[in-house]
């Protein structure tokens, strides 16, 4: 466990409630979602319309345009892994509010991507005043647990330390070695190494 873990901190404040979330806050967290609910909404609007007049094509193609990706195995495998993206993007958020990953107001780090690789997901974070890399590195095992993954590797932007990456491994075998993902002269060397 590292020096940084506040786990068995006793003067931490435990049980203070945070103000609610704002709805700008909300909206973000949730941005996926909501947009897929609103075209799934435009999607069943336009072919009610269509069959209404008629027009049965619109709920062929609408059906098709559905059924087709999850009925191919590439279709499929990209379905799944969005999902799992999705999933640990809501995981992540919610480790950070309930590990000491926040300020003081609870204001948690921005999800500002995730996206699928080989060994899982790679998130993109940007980090709050008095967050940093190292307190991301003293959660991994709770990062890892809440996204149900075998491990999490933290590696910070090596000029820019509000910039983190966390990688969310769920099949080792492939998987890299924590690299910042954009180059640079310390590119994939592990967080040790950087802070040093």
């Amino acid at each position: 466990m590292s020096s940084r873990n506040e786990r068995h901190n006793p003067y931490a404040r435990a049980g203070t409630p945070f103000p609610a979330a704002r709805p700008v806050v909300v909206l973000w967290r949730w941005r996926t979602e909501i947009a897929l609910l609103v075209l799934a909404g435009a999607a069943i609007t336009v072919t009610a319309a269509a069959a209404g007049q008629g027009h049965w094509w619109a709920a062929f193609a609408l059906a098709g345009s559905v059924s087709v990706p999850a009925t191919v195995p590439a279709g499929r495998a990209w379905l799944r892994r969005h999902f799992w993206c999705l999933f640990s993007r809501h995981r992540l958020q919610r480790v950070f509010l309930e590990t000491p990953m926040h300020t003081r107001k609870g204001r948690i780090p921005l999800v500002l991507w995730i996206s699928p690789q080989e060994f899982g997901e790679r998130a993109f974070l940007l980090l709050r005043a008095g967050i940093c890399a190292e307190d991301l590195e003293a959660f991994a095992g709770e990062i890892a647990a809440a996204c149900c993954a075998s491990s999490a590797r933290v590696s910070r932007h090596p000029r820019q330390a509000q910039f983190v990456t966390v990688e969310i491994v769920r099949r080792e075998q492939s998987a890299g070695a924590g690299a910042w993902v954009g180059g640079g002269p310390d590119a994939g060397r592990p967080l040790e190494r950087l802070a040093g």
